[in-house]
């Protein structure tokens, strides 16, 4: 009893043992920060397909265009003409007016009036820009606490999804300050009795009455490492077609505005809004923008106001993300959820549609909580974990399903079922994490956006449906009683080999035709930088006679080929010679790939040596691999050719009828 159910626990852990490794694997991949770019765009695309919000009748853009700036007649707009703008603004009796425009140096005519009407305007919050080398100081003859900076942060990608609140004006840490948007709110907020302190959960975090906004730190949501300096918060953006009433610099010096109203006790933002004027903000997080994926800073200083009184005043949303713990928790139950799902149903294709189907549960979840509660979950991750468990269980249960009769015939039977499910998993580990590897380390050099990443991404859909296919062929074999399928998923001769880039290779093709193409395709493949140094290769296979291999040991020998090139292609640094020969001598044949490059071998028995170890095997033959002074690398295996028994499977099938008589006797 006690060896029975230990049996039972250690055949679990055996059959759980991929899901957790493809666990820890992304989740090495997520704490290196190569899924940040991902976890970016995902959230940005939800923030864009949220409903739709009102608009924020608060806040208004006094905004000056091209129109605006022909009328005046020159640029920067001279201090007559913004005197003469803010002067109209202070009769509508707004709560409070930010410039978003510099003001540091005088700009003729009309300083003396623009000075005046700073002095006379209480209301007035001017900028200043704190960050980086262009740093600009404010207007002299306001005092400090009518000052906000306008400095943003955009992300390695470019757009902004952060909002900087708080921070230090330079590294004496001397004077602390304030941004144009936690000015304006706190002004405005002011009027309605509500103060600005700091946090109580959080005591640097910022706090009007009740509501504290989430600090943003180093590891918030998809980001890792990032800088956490001052006080940040994540920005969720407002939503909707007509997201701030906006009006032009002649719209208010000409009475032009319908409703004065709309202005009073408002909050007005002044900025340039001139498509001729580089004054824009990068952001795929808004839809209907024109053009898309840009906003003039104006808007920007908006939308970062409109997140604080908001939250404060509406109880809207701020963007909040779980602690580390929970995060990763999340990640490692949508990998254990993926393995069950493996063996659903008993049709591969229809086991991959279920897991394909239910793939967009981690998404639904993600979206669900982001609208309704501000919550910002890692989508990306868990949903990468969940796709490959459930297509690696996909195939794990299928040939699992084989063995459902539970027999012990022979340990040629059982390694056989061993070795499908290896197969499998070599077909996702050339394949798709290739891809996937190769996307990531694209997106951290920064040379791959927009329609070449969709590009990327559609390879990799491709390569994923191409093991589907592949399942599915290997289920639609021939149909035969249910005592053959069980004999037939044991013991079945391969017609076809899987290349990781989803080419379909023909098992009936002599194997130094196989050899070529193998090498041809796995050469081409482009997230292999070490093929791009070699240049002198020397490539030839021998013919071998088909009385000496079977289909079997032709699929794991093309398998063995494709995955010594792809160590070349990933450790051989700085190769120029690749040697990859198959040689027929007397009895004897040897395959053999080397190099020239600097790559190490590792200590560690991996993926790849555990499968030449089963090659090994199978043919009775011998792997080695070593290093080659003055450097490289050399991999070779060496069997004997000898005629294949045909009659194997007859005797496999008396074994088995054997059995199933004992069987039937025990009843």
């Amino acid at each position: 009893m006690h060896r029975n159910i230990e049996g039972k626990i250690s055949q679990q852990i055996a059959r759980w043992r991929i899901g957790i490794v493809v666990i820890i694997l992304l989740t090495l991949v997520r704490l290196t920060g190569s899924l940040q770019f991902f976890e970016w765009i995902t959230l940005d695309y939800f923030l864009g397909q949220l409903p739709s919000e009102p608009t924020d009748e608060r806040i208004a853009i006094v905004g000056i265009d091209d129109r605006d700036i022909r009328q005046i007649g020159s640029y920067p707009i001279p201090d007559r003409d913004i005197a003469r703008l803010l002067q109209k603004l202070q009769t509508y009796k707004p709560a409070v007016i930010g410039l978003d425009l510099v003001r540091d140096i005088p700009v003729e005519p009309g300083y003396q009036e623009r000075v005046k009407i700073f002095k006379e305007s209480e209301n007035l919050i001017a900028i200043a820009k704190v960050l980086g080398q262009d740093i600009i100081p404010p207007p002299a003859e306001l005092p400090r606490e009518k000052i906000g900076f306008s400095d943003v942060l955009p992300d390695a990608d470019g757009n902004v999804r952060r909002s900087l609140l708080s921070t230090w004006k330079d590294e004496s840490r001397e004077e602390y300050v304030f941004s144009l948007a936690l000015r304006l709110a706190e002004t405005y907020l002011k009027t309605r009795n509500i103060t600005l302190e700091n946090g109580i959960r959080d005591p640097d975090a910022i706090r009007f009455g009740e509501a504290e906004l989430p600090r943003f730190l180093a590891n918030t949501g998809g980001y890792v490492g990032a800088d956490d300096g001052g006080v940040q918060v994540v920005l969720n953006f407002r939503r909707g077609k007509v997201r701030f009433r906006t009006f032009s610099f002649q719209d208010i010096v000409n009475d032009r505005v319908e409703d004065s109203n709309w202005l009073r006790d408002s909050i007005v933002i002044i900025g340039i809004t001139a498509d001729s004027i580089k004054d824009t903000i990068n952001t795929t997080a808004i839809a209907n923008v024109n053009p898309p994926g840009v906003i003039k800073g104006a808007e920007f200083h908006a939308h970062a106001t409109s997140q604080i009184i908001s939250a404060i005043l509406d109880r809207r949303s701020l963007l909040k993300t779980w602690t580390d713990g929970w995060e990763y928790l999340w990640i490692i139950a949508c990998g254990l959820l993926a393995i069950p799902l493996g063996r659903i149903f008993r049709s591969p294709l229809q086991n991959l549609f279920g897991v394909v189907i239910v793939s967009f549960v981690p998404i639904g979840v993600g979206y669900l909580l982001l609208w309704g509660g501000g919550w910002w979950i890692p989508v990306v991750p868990a949903w990468l974990v969940f796709i490959i468990n459930g297509i690696a269980y996909t195939a794990f249960y299928q040939n699992e399903r084989a063995l459902k009769y539970q027999i012990e015939v022979k340990s040629l039977i059982i390694q056989e079922r061993l070795n499908a499910i290896k197969n499998a998993f070599k077909i996702i580990h050339n394949g798709p994490l290739q891809t996937l590897a190769y996307i990531q380390r694209r997106v951290r050099q920064q040379d791959v956006f927009g329609e070449k990443l969709f590009d990327e991404l559609e390879n990799l859909n491709r390569e994923i449906r191409s093991i589907s296919d592949y399942l599915q062929q290997e289920s639609d074999q021939i149909q035969v009683s249910e005592q053959d399928k069980f004999l037939q998923n044991l013991i079945i001769e391969p017609k076809s080999f899987h290349l990781g880039n989803g080419r379909v290779l023909d098992l009936s093709l002599s194997i130094d035709e196989l050899f070529q193409i193998v090498y041809s395709e796995t050469f081409k493949r482009p997230y292999f930088p070490n093929f791009r140094t070699i240049k002198a290769k020397i490539v030839k296979f021998d013919p071998i006679e088909p009385c000496y291999l079977n289909s079997k040991q032709k699929q794991q020998l093309c398998s063995f080929l494709e995955e010594a090139l792809c160590n070349v292609g990933k450790h051989a640094q700085g190769a120029t010679r690749l040697i990859a020969s198959g040689t027929k001598k007397e009895d004897r044949y040897i395959l053999t790939i080397e190099d020239n490059g600097s790559g190490k071998i590792s200590s560690t028995q991996g993926q790849g040596t555990r499968q030449c170890r089963d090659l090994e095997k199978l043919l009775g033959g011998k792997f080695k691999r070593q290093t080659v002074k003055p450097k490289g690398t050399l991999c070779k295996i060496t069997w004997k050719l000898t005629e294949q028994n045909q009659g194997f499977v007859n005797q496999i099938r008396s074994k088995f009828e054997k059995f199933l008589s004992f069987q039937n006797s025990q009843y």
